[in-house]
């Protein structure tokens, strides 16, 4: 049975670029000939990539220009972005650019502790290392049972008699 990943995948450029037309060519195969500016749209797709299947939460945004501010929802449980200009466009390519430049500076600002440090924190304890996000509940089953793991273990080790467990 295929693991199944669920990623959300915001779609940002300045309007009437194809960012809709792109979601629904990827989603149902069919080019969209009208314009209608988009508000917010969100569109889902199953991808097999091997021997994984991934549930794309594609967000269609509104436009976006120079001047927009970028909403923390489209920083924050976020996994990736498609970042679109038209090729008859230089200020739509300009955006982009700024674009970027405030995703990098967003996400910059949102880890101060990289998994690393983490992870040698943990061994030299000599504790088990598991980074997790509750928001996007990746790993928080895993941390509840290594523990439980890791508590079958001592016990195993040290028999009947210890009451109290340090992880």
């Amino acid at each position: 049975m295929p693991l199944v990943r669920y990623r959300k995948v915001a779609i940002l450029g300045y309007r009437s670029v194809g960012k809709t037309s792109l979601a629904h060519q990827f989603v149902e195969g069919e080019f969209l000939e009208g314009y209608d500016p988009t508000v917010e749209n969100t569109y889902s797709k199953t991808v097999t990539l091997g021997k994984d299947e991934f549930h794309l939460h594609l967000v269609d945004t509104a436009g976006q220009d120079e001047y927009s501010i970028l909403p923390y929802s489209f920083i924050i449980g976020v996994h990736g972005y498609v970042l679109v200009y038209s090729v008859t466009s230089l200020h739509s390519f300009q955006i982009i650019k700024s674009l970027y430049q405030k995703l990098h500076e967003g996400h910059g600002k949102t880890r101060e502790v990289q998994a690393i440090e983490g992870k040698k924190l943990a061994e030299s304890w000599g504790a088990t290392f598991v980074e997790s996000s509750a928001r996007e509940n990746q790993l928080t089953q895993d941390i509840f049972i290594k523990v439980i793991q890791e508590i079958a273990r001592v016990e195993n080790s040290y028999g009947p008699d210890r009451r109290c467990y340090l992880m």
